[in-house]
């Protein structure tokens, strides 16, 4: 999957969303804000992550969702 900076993701395997800022090869650098409020920065390998997608009523769903429209 190509990711673009500014696209929302998730780790495949849960947690929550990340944006990513920047992609090199298969590399995937994202930011997100913990419980806490401290922002974090971290390279992910492109297969570990998922787009999450929007329908016209802001419901999100994971790219690979059934139910997503």
């Amino acid at each position: 999957m190509a990711f673009a900076p500014g696209d929302v993701v998730i780790l495949k395997s849960g947690g929550q969303q990340l944006t990513v800022v920047a992609v090199e090869g298969d590399s995937v650098e994202c930011i997100w804000l913990a419980d806490n409020g401290t922002l974090h920065r971290e390279t992910i390998p492109d297969l570990a992550l998922v787009a999450v997608e929007y329908d016209e009523e802001g419901q999100e769903h994971d790219e690979g969702d059934e139910d997503a429209a």
